[in-house]
Parts: C-alpha cells; sequence; structure tokens
C-alpha cells in the first residue's frame, strides 16, 4: 500500500505574506508562481500547506 502524494502548486506571490507562510512554501520547496511540487500526504505536510492555503492549490495524484 503507498502512501497518497499531493501535488501543490504556487498560484499566488509570497510577496506580503507572513515570515512563517515564506517559510512554509520554502519547505516545501516553491520558489516562484506556477512552480509544482510533489510531497508525500504526510501530517506535517499538511500544516504547512494549511498555513499556505491561500497561495497554493493542491491536488492529490496517485
Amino acid at each position: 500500500m503507498t502512501m497518497a502524494r499531493l501535488k501543490v502548486t504556487q498560484v499566488r506571490s509570497e510577496i506580503g505574506a507572513k515570515h512563517n507562510q515564506r517559510e512554509s512554501l520554502r519547505s516545501l520547496g516553491l520558489k516562484r508562481i506556477n512552480d509544482v511540487v510533489v510531497k508525500e500526504d504526510r501530517p506535517e505536510i499538511r500544516g504547512m500547506i494549511f498555513a499556505v492555503n491561500h497561495l497554493v492549490k493542491v491536488e492529490e495524484v496517485e
């Protein structure tokens, strides 16, 4: 059984975002608008996504 994976796309700029939100984007590996990363669906990843959910789009991939 494999873990679900999340495709995270940055859709808005980090300019004007709070410091912790910028750090969450960095930790996710997102540097600019339209950057895409695929991450394992784990609680710590979900937490980072929750902190920046207004800046990113999330899709589940297999």
